[in-house]
């Protein structure tokens, strides 16, 4: 059966502390800085996530943790590949520990997880919540591409209405100057609030969006397959092929992924690593895999040359080693790398026939969130020139 890849787009939420990315500073003079495999003229897709994070959400909070990088390799999947960033919101109410959190729209996707793992569902009590609050941040506050070649897409996801009694800018006029700047805003309605369902059924005809409604627990097709906790090693082993160069500042960026990735190998479930794998083995999740200033692609691609690379901005592992041997280790990662790349495409191929065989049995899984979402970015990115066939990926 023919391999199903694409997707979703999946909801964030919440806890105490969400990460900020911080933009790169003045650098001191060193190595070029090299950010991933993506040519200049690459499509984009900048999608933000604005999620109710009050304690009725909590189902879709762990949906949110389980299909990310289904989401993401969704879409990843269109034509031409585009590179991908995630942006968060979440919200809750005045009064509760937070009104909304912000997490920037990012490339490095691991730290995105990274965050999302901290999120938890808590506060709320009144059936209106900050919704004007959190649109106004996901329309004004997140670093949008301005490339005339990027779908910019919002998804608003809850249960409750706005707060309309609030001294604060609305949602007609914040949706109107993203639809100005050609956003789009769709909707997610989680539960079936009659009073949810007139907002957010107005705020996607306002954002020339799409609105739909879905289950309080997200209505997500979440199969495990039996070639998952393989994948989940295979692409740990993938994250150790990194070997990352640079001045101080560009190696403490690198170190902060890492972290992240540890973070998500400790925490995720193996479903979700197998998902992170499958992603980060294919074209459009390469960047989220390598980062910036990753030696051995650098190497391959000629975008540097070793004897141009100062010894303290060399990866730790080589700096004792004679060129010889530099040249040597990093010939052996770079295979590696391939084996583990093929061996991972290869089950993943295995993993979208045993799931699309269980998607059929369960008869297509049309009211799916993800058969949802992903029909929404079909038509609303190919006027970004993106062209998505194969379906959403599981």
């Amino acid at each position: 059966m023919k391999t199903k890849l694409a997707g979703i787009a999946l909801f964030m939420l919440t806890l105490g502390t969400v990460l900020y990315f911080p933009q790169p500073g003045a650098q001191p003079a060193g190595p070029k800085v090299v950010r991933g495999p993506l040519p200049a003229g690459t499509p984009k897709v900048d999608v933000v996530f604005v999620l109710d994070t009050t304690g009725s959400m909590s189902g879709l909070i762990q949906t949110a943790k389980e299909k990310i990088w289904s989401i993401a390799t969704t879409m990843a999947s269109a034509q031409p590949t585009p590179e991908i960033r995630i942006g968060l919101v979440a919200y809750r109410d005045r009064g509760d520990e937070y009104v909304t959190r912000r997490v920037d729209l990012s490339g490095d996707l691991d730290s995105v997880y990274a965050t999302l793992m901290q999120f938890h569902a808590g506060g709320g009590g009144d059936s209106p919540e900050s919704v004007n609050e959190a649109l106004f941040a996901a329309v004004n506050d997140m670093s949008w591409s301005d490339s005339p070649m990027a779908y910019r897409v919002v998804f608003l996801v809850g249960d409750a209405p706005p707060h309309m009694d609030y001294n604060e800018m609305r949602y007609p006029e914040i949706v109107a100057s993203a639809a100005a700047r050609g956003i789009v805003v769709n909707t997610i309605q989680s539960g079936d609030m009659a009073a949810t369902t007139a907002e957010w059924t107005a705020i996607a005809a306002l954002g020339q969006g799409s609105y739909f409604q879905v289950e309080q627990t997200g209505s997500a097709v979440a199969y495990a397959s039996p070639f998952d906790a393989e994948i989940a090693a295979l692409s740990a082993k993938l994250d150790e092929t990194r070997l990352y160069y640079g001045n101080a500042e560009e190696k403490a960026r690198m170190e902060k992924k890492m972290a992240a990735t540890e973070l998500l190998e400790s925490s995720a479930s193996v479903e979700a690593r197998a998902r992170r794998g499958v992603f980060n083995a294919a074209a459009g999740g390469r960047a989220n895999l390598l980062g910036e200033n990753e030696l051995v692609d650098a190497l391959a691609s000629g975008a540097v040359e070793l004897d141009d690379i100062e010894p303290a901005a060399l990866p730790a592992a080589l700096q004792s080693l004679a060129p010889a041997e530099q040249r040597a280790l990093v010939a052996d990662y770079a295979q590696k790398r391939e084996d583990l790349t093929r061996q991972i495409k290869a089950l993943s191929a295995d993993r979208d026939e045993f799931i699309a065989a269980k998607v059929d049995e369960a008869g297509g899984m049309a009211d799916s969130l993800d058969q949802k979402l992903y029909d929404a970015v079909r038509a609303q990115a190919a006027e970004a020139g993106l062209e998505y066939a194969d379906g959403p990926a599981y």
